[in-house]
């Protein structure tokens, strides 16, 4: 692939997955009913919604910057561990399959993001 294919693919997987992020974020600080409902399933309490919503808020502006590469770093890896958590917790809930990989495959998804940010990184 061209270095364009790549920057217009990198921005557009990227967007969606920033945007996935925020719509989630934005639920948790509104503390919506389906996320307290899903977080006392888990056994987690209710103010770790404002708690990851911030964090995901602040995760899709670092990955979004383009001048701190360190903080976008540990920003796919803060989501990482999200995704990673959320999976064990339902997997250790007894949740069905579809609901342990969900956040898998969202993980899935932001590891693309990340795949194509460091390809691009390279051919500049």
């Amino acid at each position: 692939m061209n270095s364009k294919t790549i920057n217009i693919l990198y921005w557009i997987i990227t967007g969606l997955f920033c945007a996935a992020m925020l719509l989630d974020a934005i639920g948790g600080l509104m503390r919506s009913e389906e996320g307290k409902v899903a977080l006392a399933h888990l056994g987690y309490p209710e103010y770790l919604m404002s708690i990851v919503g911030i964090a995901k808020v602040l995760g899709v502006l670092a990955i979004l910057q383009t001048k701190f590469n360190v903080i976008k770093e540990w920003a796919y890896a803060g989501f990482t561990i999200n995704f990673i958590g959320a999976a064990l917790s339902h997997f250790f809930t007894g949740d069905t399959m579809g609901m342990f990989f969900m956040p898998l495959i969202v993980l899935a998804f932001m590891f693309v993001s990340y795949y194509l940010w460091k390809k691009k990184q390279a051919q500049a």
